[in-house]
């Protein structure tokens, strides 16, 4: 994307801010971005306003837009969790992110035990499928695909908006792990096998079932990230 149009302002300027390029409490004017950017005041004005909605900035009467605390970020913004993965806190993002997984997604799938048609069962049984021919073809790209879709369906399954509106920040996750070059170069049979067990769990409506096998699944995934040491005490499952 051209860093004279919209997108392309929006994507340097949002980096430089996640990047701590532009710290909280720097200001920022339409006059110096059009300067700098060489572009009209509308294409300015229009990137500066997505931000706003990020929470990254704010506008100041008299003053300009003032780049905002960390704390006030909209942190499940997909642009905002795209640009700290693709920086220099990556690893720390990536942490966070899978620790919000391994909170969300086992729950997530217990729900989804208890509430999914036999339309969607049947359908997560099919990306399932999809991801190990995919997956043991080595075609990482069409696997990455279908790993976003049975996600995404499985929280949209468990009935639940909140999970459901999550599953754009999971796309991120897994969209960031294999552009990073952090996905192995064949998915592993362990992490194909948790997907097919999660999926029959599912379509069976065993909530006890899908609920340890996702956690299973999520516990491959943060021992492939960050090592068997980084795994941290299991949560009873009578809470």
């Amino acid at each position: 994307m051209h860093p004279n149009s919209h997108e392309g302002v929006l994507n340097v300027v949002g980096r430089q801010i996640v990047e701590g390029q532009r710290p909280p409490g720097a200001v920022v004017t339409l006059e110096q971005l059009q300067t700098e950017f060489s572009v009209s005041r509308t294409v300015v004005r229009e990137a500066m306003r997505v931000l706003e909605s990020m929470s990254l900035v704010e506008s100041r009467r008299r003053v300009g837009l003032i780049v905002r605390p960390r704390s006030e970020w909209s942190v499940f913004d997909p642009r905002i969790v795209r640009w700290r993965l693709a920086g220099s806190e990556r690893e720390t993002q990536l942490r966070w992110l899978t620790e919000l997984r391994v909170a969300v997604e086992p729950w997530a799938a217990t729900q989804a035990a208890h509430h999914a048609d036999a339309m969607q069962g049947a359908q997560l049984r099919k990306i399932a499928a999809d991801m190990r021919a995919l997956g043991e073809a080595g075609n990482l790209d069409e696997f990455l695909t279908a790993d976003i879709e049975f996600h995404t369906s499985l929280m949209r399954a468990s009935g639940n908006e909140m999970f459901g509106a999550l599953s754009t920040v999971i796309a991120e996750v897994l969209s960031g792990r294999t552009n990073l070059g952090l996905m192995p170069h064949q998915p592993t049979e362990v992490a194909l096998d948790l997907h097919e067990a999660v999926a029959e769990a599912v379509a069976a409506g065993d909530a006890k079932r899908a609920q340890t096998e996702m956690s299973e699944l999520l516990s491959e995934v943060r021992t492939a990230l960050f090592g068997a040491q980084s795994m941290p005490a299991p949560i009873p499952t009578s809470l």
